[in-house]
């Protein structure tokens, strides 16, 4: 079987077109972990006047020579102060208070003595001392929140400066997972011999991409019968954008999904690339939907997952990138497998702003050791062309804490 390499799979999944323009408007409370679906653009300065940054006395800073320097009165916070401060005179003003006119520094309480009315300089200040400048935090138009990015806290802080109500998200993508193989068992089902495999794929996939923005349509599994699958994948893709399946996509005789794919109606993007874990993996696409087949290995399918479902998920939500992927030196020998693309679960530290891999702990074995993406595991890749790779070399590393 002839295997497209594995840069030449990433090219064609990023040019199939996809539908990422749909968006709904939400509550500001409600858009937490969602996906902007616009530019958050500063409609004025912030702060629009000078602003004191902490309590004291707004002055005219040649005036912090003079004996004493006569207080007019407070200036409090959400005052609409209109006194002008002269020569001689200040202002009690607090943060977050607008500057009188006339001053041009803010002096710190604990840096005066206040006696009959009056202030006395304890400590000289610099000259616009403890005053936020107008549009110190941003200007009319910047562009403070790209589009394609998720929301977090700060988001939602900056969002609610602006008086952001509403906010325009992404809509997000449904994905249906389904499990094949007549020897998996689902989540509380007894066991009837020990040759059956409890399904884990199905719930690794759904929280992998529900992590990813997604909206999951959970189907459990499905035995290896060509019907009850054909069934199950149209009712799928009735309903969801993206189908995905593991199992059956080898060349065993019960591998039915390859073969039930384009009886579907899909058009077989490719199948089999050049990749370990995965090789078999299938992409196609119905119209506006795809189908996603993986293997079954705990390991392969979540692999496969996060190579190819992920960035279709990122396309549909308006992102650029599914995952951040850096560069890292091996902090150890590294002995290749295969001549295929790898990707192997590793261990990734930081020192000094670098990044370093080891495999401390990661089982070398089949691609069914889930187990070795625990403990904020990585991915490191190592080329086709690569061979074993010496203690230094630099790799390419996917952070698996980036989605």
């Amino acid at each position: 079987m002839s295997l497209l390499s594995y840069e030449t799979s990433q090219n064609m999944l990023d040019l199939l077109e996809v539908n990422s323009a749909r968006h709904e408007n939400l509550p500001l409370s409600f858009s937490l972990g969602r996906v902007l679906a616009e530019d958050i653009v500063a409609e004025y300065n912030d702060p629009q006047f000078p602003t004191a940054s902490m309590d004291g006395y707004a002055v005219i800073h040649a005036d912090l020579d003079c004996d004493g320097i006569s207080i007019l009165g407070s200036n409090p916070a959400g005052h609409a102060e209109t006194r002008v401060v002269k020569s001689g005179e200040c202002i009690k003003t607090f943060t977050g208070s607008m500057m009188p006119k006339g001053a041009d520094t803010l002096i710190q309480i604990e840096n005066v003595t206040v006696n009959d009315g009056k202030i006395t300089i304890d400590e000289k200040v610099p000259l616009g001392s403890s005053v936020r400048p107008i549009g110190e935090g941003y200007k009319a138009g910047d562009v403070l929140i790209k589009k394609g990015t998720k929301i977090g806290f700060a988001q939602i802080g900056v969002m609610a400066g602006l008086n952001k109500v509403m906010v325009k998200v992404a809509l997000k993508p449904r994905v249906a997972v389904i499990s094949t193989g007549s020897e998996i068992l689902d989540l509380g089902v007894n066991s009837t011999n020990p040759s059956q495999i409890r399904s884990s794929n199905n719930y690794t996939l759904c929280a992998l991409f529900e992590q990813a923005g997604a909206d999951v349509i959970q189907l459990g599994t499905v035995g290896d019968d060509r019907d009850s699958i054909m069934k199950t994948f149209e009712n799928a893709l009735s309903c969801a954008d993206i189908l995905v399946s593991t199992g059956g996509v080898s060349v065993g005789d019960y591998d039915f999904v390859k073969d039930i794919v384009p009886r579907l109606g899909a058009e077989v993007i490719y199948k089999g690339v050049a990749i370990k874990p995965g090789k078999h993996i299938l992409v196609a696409q119905r119209a506006d939907k795809f189908v996603l087949a993986l293997p079954g290995f705990a390991y392969s399918s979540t692999v496969t997952s996060i190579l190819y479902v992920l960035p279709l998920i990122a396309k549909m939500l308006g992102r650029d990138s599914a995952y951040k992927t850096v560069e890292a030196k091996l902090s150890e020998e590294f002995n290749k497998r295969s001549k295929l693309t790898e990707f192997t679960a590793c261990n990734v530290v930081v020192e000094d702003g670098e990044y370093f891999v080891n495999f401390k702990n990661k089982k070398v074995g089949s691609s069914a050791i889930l187990t070795n993406l625990l403990d904020s595991s990585a991915l490191m890749v190592a080329g086709e062309e690569d061979g074993n790779l010496s203690e230094g070399t630099f790799v390419n590393v996917i952070l698996l804490d980036s989605f």
